[in-house]
């Protein structure tokens, strides 16, 4: 049997068409270079001369007076060894939790005839709109025993409703069929979410991981306030530290260091760049969950 031929006639833009094309490409080029410049920059200026940052503050398109002075200087810093092992602490302990009692409480939602089913979901709904207030929950931590300790960090914020929302939509998304027949086959809820759902719904919970690595990664006001020692303050407080020149934290370190002095500008952008790095190496091997695992479920058919 003879395949026929198949032609392909090549659709013909119009002049209005390559002009419009031509204007949004530039226009996309300008936003690219808006948001990738300032990253460069920070970058830079990491490796540049204190000197010739001070003298020469503006544009900044590749390092003057390359040095590694301010890396140097700042792992030697004994508050930023401390930072990285307390955010790497709270993210090891942390991340198992919050995935765990996201997709319980997910699952809860998301199952049928469950009792006390609508008062408890309402309840869990009415967390994300009410809140205590800060005095509050800091006199909770106090009166739990967690003040100055790491745990208030972690169990505070062990539980977000709208994540769990994120995780009933995808377990939504998972045909009753495969329940159903497990249930047949004499399957218990706690098989059938370990052994049939988890594995179904591991791109949402890439995202989910992602979304609870970064808040915890990103997070220092929490920690400013439940925690009092400078050694348990995660990485944030430290670079938060670094940038504020009168903080309390350098006062002391500066004082017996005269090289922070001669780094003082650069320090604060290789503070940056080692504080956001760790993130921006994790995230585009789980950028491509994000479309599969947070739009599960959104078309119905």
């Amino acid at each position: 049997m003879k395949q026929k031929n198949v032609v392909r006639h090549k659709v013909k833009e119009s002049a209005g068409d390559r002009a419009f094309g031509i204007v949004i490409t530039m226009i996309l080029i300008i936003l690219c270079i808006l948001c990738l410049y300032p990253i460069w920059y920070v970058f830079c200026a990491s490796f540049t001369n204190n000197t010739y940052l001070v003298s020469h503050p503006g544009f900044l398109l590749i390092p003057h007076g390359f040095t590694l002075g301010a890396y140097k200087l700042a792992f030697t810093h004994p508050l930023l060894l401390s930072g990285y092992r307390n955010t790497l602490f709270i993210l090891l302990v942390s991340l198992p939790l919050n995935l765990i009692l996201t997709i319980f409480c997910g699952y809860f939602m998301s199952c049928r005839g469950m009792k006390l089913k609508k008062p408890i979901v309402a309840l869990l709904l009415f967390t994300m709109f009410v809140n205590a207030g800060m005095i509050p929950n800091y006199l909770n931590i106090r009166s739990l025993g967690l003040y100055n300790s790491l745990w208030s960090l972690i169990l505070s914020g062990s539980l977000s409703i709208y994540n769990s929302i994120i995780c009933r939509t995808a377990i939504d998304a998972v045909p009753d069929s495969l329940s159903e027949a497990a249930y047949i086959d004499g399957a218990s809820d706690p098989v059938i979410l370990f052994r049939i759902i988890i594995p179904l719904i591991k791109p949402t919970l890439a995202v989910l991981a992602l979304y609870y690595g970064v808040q915890h990664w990103n997070a220092w006001f929490l920690a400013s306030i439940y925690l009092k020692d400078n050694e348990k303050l995660p990485i944030q407080n430290i670079m938060r530290a670094i940038l504020i020149a009168n903080s309390n934290v350098l006062n002391s370190a500066a004082a017996e260091n005269d090289q922070v002095n001669q780094f003082a500008e650069a320090i604060k952008y290789s503070t940056i760049v080692l504080t956001t790095v760790p993130v921006m190496c994790i995230y585009p091997f789980i950028q491509k969950y994000f479309v599969k695992g947070v739009m599960i479920g959104a078309v119905k058919g």
